[in-house]
């Protein structure tokens, strides 16, 4: 076998508070914060001088989790450009929920921003896409069946 499992997505944010905020208001649990640094950081990510702040929640059932980033230093060069959803490249997270109005209201209020509309699949999904914190493209399914 190659590999074991998918760890965890990692996503640099600009405010990790709200980050946190938003995928706990999601239904993800926070399970962890730390500071990283040093030589170990440096090589890791090819970078000289890293200092960051990271939070990790993982979903309810802990099978997935979502690495959220903060970099102190060294300074970015740019940023992620919020394009559209069909940009090869530009990563979305999809997560299964229960009531996707509920969760898409709940969202809104930590600023997501629904990208088309609420579509329905048949009468098997309705599915949306929002831009959550950063732009990150977040999906939210829900199973009819």
């Amino acid at each position: 076998m190659t590999i074991q499992r998918m760890d965890h997505v990692g996503i640099v944010v600009d405010d990790l508070a709200a980050a946190i905020a938003f995928f706990v208001e999601l239904g993800l649990e926070l399970e962890g914060e730390a500071t990283v640094g040093g030589q170990w950081a440096d090589d890791l990510l090819g970078l000289h001088g890293v200092r960051a702040d990271i939070a990790v929640v993982r979903t309810p059932d802990g099978h997935s989790r979502v690495e959220l980033s903060t970099f102190h230093s060294p300074k970015t060069t740019g940023t992620a450009p919020n394009v559209a959803v069909n940009t090869p490249g530009i990563p979305r997270l999809t997560f299964a929920v229960d009531d996707v109005d509920n969760v898409l209201d709940r969202l809104r209020r930590h600023g997501a921003e629904l990208v088309g509309t609420v579509a329905r699949y048949e009468d098997i999904y309705r599915y949306c896409y929002v831009r959550g914190p950063d732009g990150v493209m977040i999906g939210l399914v829900e199973e009819l069946r």
